[in-house]
């Protein structure tokens, strides 16, 4: 990571895993940080952390519950005028049972991609105010696993599958990304928006109780099959400090060894529909209804 004047950076879920390695790197390198977290106390012990390992940059907190919307109206109210970087790393993973978001959305599909474009929609001015900011949306290697998107079904009403939901919350994030990427070149905005994923590595997605952690059978069947193919939260973190630096517009990025599942990073990637134009418009269209964010690319 190249030396660089200190940037003001958003992350979403900073205080664990793949999330808290992002943050101290960049912190490392002289950055301000704000860990935006739904557990406040969790985030400020990761900012203490952070604080003592890395004195070159700074690190505060802010609450953030990605799974209300009018939560993160109020965070991005509160949020630096300029914005250099916003990385969209927060998420949860394959709770046993559907669950809802406090504006009745699907969890995963209401926390992951649309918690996710309503904050990248309110900051989209404060992005604009600096030079040249990036938008890096976290994905995975789960896009890739499932079907098309359901726009009859997006909150999975009629049948919940966690893996399938959490798959399509992940294509989504890349759909997402890309779609970014292609309205704001023609609105000749500078910001990027690319999308990362971290393999398969050991974080709190696998324990957490709103996650997979909500059914011991599958978090315990899920730890025991991580000690073959998984690398650490801190590895992990790599593809999206690489997206950020070195990935460029429009780009996804990920482990380049075992299938993706681990190793140094580089480009990854895409399944046909998260490459599908048509697919990511729909999308976009349908989340600005669901949200009602409308982003504003006028000069």
């Amino acid at each position: 990571m190249p030396d660089n004047k200190q940037r003001n950076v958003i992350l979403t879920g900073g205080n664990t895993g793949i999330g808290y390695f992002t943050a101290l790197e960049l912190v490392k390198q002289g950055d301000h940080v704000t860990l935006a977290c739904r557990n406040l106390d969790k985030a400020n012990r990761a900012a203490e952390k952070i604080a003592a390992e890395a004195p070159e940059g700074t690190v505060d907190t802010a609450h953030l519950d990605l799974a209300d919307l009018g939560s993160v109206r109020e965070f991005a109210e509160s949020a630096p005028k300029t914005l250099d970087v916003l990385i969209n790393n927060a998420g949860v993973m394959m709770p046993a049972r559907r669950a809802e978001t406090k504006d009745g959305f699907e969890l995963q599909f209401g926390t992951n991609h649309l918690g996710h474009f309503a904050l990248t929609g309110h900051l989209l001015p404060n992005l604009r105010a600096a030079d040249h900011a990036t938008v890096v949306t976290v994905s995975s290697v789960a896009h890739k696993q499932g079907p098309k998107l359901d726009f009859d079904d997006l909150q999975a009403a009629n049948g919940y599958q966690p893996q399938r939901m959490y798959a399509n919350s992940k294509l989504a994030n890349l759909l997402f990304a890309l779609e970014l990427q292609r309205r704001l070149d023609r609105a000749g905005i500078p910001i990027t928006s690319n999308a990362a994923h971290p393999g398969i590595s050991e974080t709190a997605l696998y324990t957490s109780p709103d996650g997979l952690g909500s059914s011991k059978i599958a978090s315990l069947a899920a730890s025991i099959g991580l000690k073959f193919i998984s690398q650490s939260a801190r590895a992990g973190a790599l593809p999206t400090l690489y997206a950020l630096e070195s990935g460029g517009p429009g780009s996804y990025s990920g482990p380049t060894s075992l299938f993706e599942a681990r190793g140094v990073p580089g480009p990854a990637k895409m399944s046909s529909e998260a490459q599908d134009a048509e697919l990511a418009e729909k999308l976009w269209h349908a989340s600005e209804r669901l949200t009602g964010i409308t982003y504003d690319f006028g000069k």
